[in-house]
């Protein structure tokens, strides 16, 4: 960052569209972050495993991270920072994960603050549920699966399972009905570890642990 910029951070509100109850985040991110920083943290916070195209919409136009295949973008998402577009408070912009399924995450920019030096960013402050499970569907997809995934349903066909005595067999849908059994558990502080670990360079492994 220049002489020249201010560094600030910016207060963004970040939700799924389409679903509700609403599944929402409120991150804090440094103003010198990247386009690609903004996108490995929306994967952290939301939960999601970074398996799947994406793009940001940003003043009409698209960003992100270029892959094999995938969409090409005209500019360097390592190099474009959130400073550069000169944000104001309540501006909004569109984040797309996932084409097929088409999670689309409205990010709204709730407050443009100074720097505490006791906080470490980027921070998650507060939110609500899990993400869907990856590639159940679309948002009306996902809300009749929650609605079939009842405790009901999955405490019976748990009991099933450990009545036929084949767990190892089962493995995958015992895994599934878990996810579904957190579907509104959001796990606040281990989101912010590995905020953390995003944030030291720590990136081995990071999309492949777990959020519950």
């Amino acid at each position: 960052m220049s002489d020249s910029e201010q560094l600030v951070i910016y207060q963004l509100h970040i939700f799924i569209l389409g679903i509700s109850p609403m599944i929402w985040r409120r991150v804090k991110i440094r103003s010198d972050s990247t386009i690609a920083d903004l996108h490995y943290i929306i994967q952290i916070v939301m939960g999601w495993t970074d398996s799947h195209l994406h793009r940001f919409i940003i003043h009409g136009k698209h960003y992100g991270i270029a892959q094999i295949g995938g969409m090409w973008f005209s500019d360097d998402p390592k190099v474009v920072k959130l400073s550069d577009f000169g944000w104001r408070g309540r501006e909004r912009f569109l984040y797309e994960y996932d084409f097929g399924d088409n999670w689309q995450h409205q990010i709204r920019v709730e407050a443009i603050l100074t720097p505490e030096s006791n906080c470490f960013y980027p921070v998650c402050i507060s939110g609500k549920r899990a993400c869907p499970p990856e590639d159940c569907g679309d948002s009306w997809e996902f809300m009749a699966q929650k609605q079939e995934y009842s405790l009901r349903y999955i405490a019976s066909r748990c009991s099933e399972i450990l009545e036929e005595g084949d767990i190892p067999g089962n493995i995958e849908e015992m895994y599934e009905l878990r996810q579904w059994l957190m579907v509104n558990h959001f796990d606040h502080q281990k989101v912010n570890q590995r905020l953390q670990q995003y944030a030291a360079g720590d990136k081995e492994m990071l999309f492949e642990q777990e959020i519950v």
